[in-house]
């Protein structure tokens, strides 16, 4: 385990470039050489246009001609989604969150490409088998709402409390990213599978229901439907602009410290994809100094490479919120093999 210590810089939000994808779509791109199309998990989209995507998107627009067809949904959406176009190929970049990316690779979704840049990402952050790099770096959270709760919860078993019933929701694992991400924490937490889904059992008379989005949550939140909702620091941060009442926080048990863990946006090449070239050069822009740079300025999460030390006003106000937690890594390749029995678990625990 490690303790965050020191400000690692921003990353943020997103555009949503239409993407017209007909079902014959690997014939269709074909024709049109000047466009790439991204599969990408939710959280980079900005709501108002202003994300670290669209910016970036645009940027590589306008430097290459190439036209960026974007497509977004559940970490775990995205993923199945290229599984089921595995002999007809659509997407050719694509980005989503642990331990979906490493589905992907296991899956053989992905080919091997090294993005320029690359080498000043860490060796955590990035396949060993050169499939997949990490393209934002990100962590694990929660968020509340700070004006029916100005005072953040501290803890797991506060959660159980008759005030948060149906006033609490977290996405479903298996299916979003950051809902799996519940349940890894879960089990660190409380030591185990076990004392982790006695726990999710207990927590289910207070959680409204499944949802297939971590993003849609937030809003919910804002408004006060929710008190409380999971999340992840990069979302929440760009949306907290909009949205004023959220609050970022993370959960402890017991007497412990808070904790959380890295959940980046990693990014691959697709297997057999119709524009490969163009998703190379994406890839390499991704990971660009001056697109990294822009990473905390515009919106709220952390840059992929180390060489990159922001000093803007988001990242200065990320690193304070980070202070105190203690950073934990995963046992990604457990997780990999494991993870249909652990999200079965949690089914059958809470009767999902």
């Amino acid at each position: 385990m490690r303790t965050y210590a020191k400000p690692i810089a921003a990353v943020t939000g997103s555009l949503v470039l239409a993407a017209g994808l007909t079902a014959c779509g690997g014939s269709t791109a074909a024709s049109d050489e000047k466009t790439v199309t991204v599969y990408s998990a939710d959280g980079l989209k900005g709501e108002a246009g202003d994300g670290w995507y669209d910016k970036v998107f645009a940027d590589f627009e306008k430097k290459t001609g190439i036209k960026v067809k974007y497509v977004e949904g559940g970490s775990g959406e995205m993923v199945q989604r290229a599984l089921r176009e595995k002999s007809n190929t659509q997407a050719d970049v694509l980005v989503t969150l642990p331990p979906f990316i490493q589905q992907a690779g296991s899956k053989g979704l992905l080919q091997k490409y090294t993005p320029q840049g690359a080498d000043h990402v860490g060796g955590g952050d990035k396949a060993s088998d050169g499939t997949w790099t990490s393209v934002v770096n990100n962590y694990f959270g929660f968020v509340h709402n700070k004006k029916e709760l100005p005072t953040a919860p501290t803890t797991w078993e506060e959660l159980l409390d008759g005030r948060f019933k149906d006033r609490l929701q977290y996405s479903t694992p298996g299916v979003a990213g950051d809902g799996t991400a519940v349940l890894i924490k879960a089990m660190h937490d409380f030591g185990g599978q076990e004392p982790a889904m006695e726990y999710l059992k207990k927590l289910q008379a207070n959680n409204v229901g499944p949802s297939s989005s971590t993003s849609k949550l937030a809003p919910k939140v804002d408004k006060g439907e929710l008190l409380v909702a999971n999340g992840d620091v990069q979302m929440n941060f760009a949306q907290s602009r909009s949205m004023p009442n959220l609050g970022i926080w993370f959960p402890a048990k017991g007497t412990g410290r808070p904790t959380t863990f890295a959940l980046p946006y990693a990014a691959g090449l697709v297997d057999k994809a119709p524009h490969a070239e163009n998703g190379r050069k994406l890839l390499d822009f991704m990971l660009t100094e001056g697109a990294q740079r822009e990473v905390s300025a515009i919106g709220g999460g952390f840059p992929a490479r180390k060489d990159v030390k922001a000093t803007d006003a988001n990242a200065i106000e990320l690193a304070k919120l980070m202070e105190g937690v203690e950073v934990f890594e995963p046992d990604w390749a457990d997780i990999d093999k494991n993870l249909t029995a652990y999200v079965d678990a949690w089914k059958s625990a809470t009767g999902s």
